[in-house]
């Protein structure tokens, strides 16, 4: 009777251990259920490419940190200004600028926030200001009447410069009589060296060449002024961010990511990424560029956002008589709830 009381008690103590057991699988489904990443509203993004350089969103992509998300290129952008222009008038997803510009258009009621920092300046990684050797600039006062190129206008080159007039004594009139003048990077060395302008603004390969020929020097850098510092971010339209919250995040902590890949790798192993992707796309492009890539720039991990970095520019679009004192604060700028990196987040990047 006792083996039998005993083989009755083992019998339903291994079903009741078997209950138990599927009941915990069954948790353990549901729990991997909920852990799943939630479905995407939107699953192509649309954005601008530049020639002879790979996007964060490309890198992400090649990094397999966007899958399911497709890109569409839609072609080549020209400046930061133009390709959030872009995205404020609803004809890419994704693009992004220099801060100042950003703000601009934000005061201006664009509907745009900033989601992560994607490009700046460091030792590496800088925009230069350069005159001839023989030029007789040596000052900023010297720069009065003269003329200075840059890309593109209303952005980081022509901000810095106004910067360095201002940190220098130059009085709002004085500072009007230093032209700006628009010139492709490409034709900048050649414009200084011809006499089209007294100054040129040089970074990467164009500036390490035209040093290598000889013959300028470097009146001064962004880096002089600011250090090392992000200078800009990718930007959102708020209805994309509204209508597409699970693409939003699984776009931006891909390219979070993706910048602290980049941050974090050799860079003769992120140039030679960089190589492979270009040759891949078949844009019929001069990858020459990407030899001479040393650093993101970009100042913190994975471009996270800070209010420091935007008050800067606020505090100049303000001296400057563009914004109204209290107009904006930085919080009203960006967001850095869909970056990979942000505060409280504690994953890593893989």
């Amino acid at each position: 009777m006792r083996i039998q009381s005993l083989r009755r008690m083992t019998s339903g103590a291994l079903s009741k251990a078997r209950r138990l057991g599927l009941a915990g699988i069954a948790t353990i489904g549901l729990v991997g259920t909920a852990m799943a990443e939630p479905p995407l509203e939107k699953t192509e993004i649309r954005y601008q490419g530049w020639a002879g350089q790979v996007t964060f969103v490309e890198l992400a992509d090649d990094l397999g940190y966007l899958a399911p998300l497709k890109l569409k290129w839609v072609g080549n952008t020209i400046s930061g200004p133009q390709d959030i222009q872009t995205v404020v008038t609803g004809d890419i997803d994704i693009g992004g600028a220099f801060y100042g510009a950003i703000i601009k258009l934000i005061a201006a009621k664009a509907p745009i926030k900033a989601v992560v920092g994607y490009y700046g300046s460091d030792d590496n990684t800088y925009n230069g200001y350069y005159v001839k050797e023989d030029s007789p600039i040596k000052t900023a006062r010297d720069l009065i009447g003269k003329k200075v190129a840059v890309n593109t206008l209303g952005a980081h080159l022509e901000f810095v410069l106004r910067e360095y007039l201002a940190r220098n004594g130059l009085t709002p009139a004085e500072a009007k009589q230093v032209t700006l003048v628009a010139i492709p990077p490409v034709t900048g060395e050649q414009a200084l060296r011809q006499g089209q302008v007294e100054v040129t603004t040089l970074s990467g390969i164009l500036r390490d060449k035209a040093l290598d020929r000889g013959g300028i020097r470097r009146l001064f850098a962004d880096t002089d002024l600011f250090g090392n510092f992000t200078g800009g971010s990718y930007v959102l339209r708020d209805k994309f961010i509204k209508d597409n919250p699970n693409t939003s995040r699984k776009l931006i902590e891909g390219v979070s990511r993706a910048i602290a890949w980049a941050q974090i790798t050799p860079p003769e192993e992120v140039r030679a990424r960089f190589e492979r992707i270009i040759t891949g796309r078949k844009r019929n492009e001069d990858a020459t560029p990407i030899k001479y890539w040393k650093s993101t720039g970009v100042a913190t991990k994975g471009g996270v956002i800070g209010d420091a970095e935007l008050q800067v520019w606020i505090d100049w679009l303000v001296k400057d008589g563009l914004l109204k004192p209290d107009q904006l604060k930085p919080s009203d700028l960006y967001t850095n709830e869909f970056n990979y990196f942000r505060q409280g987040k504690t994953a890593e990047a893989k």
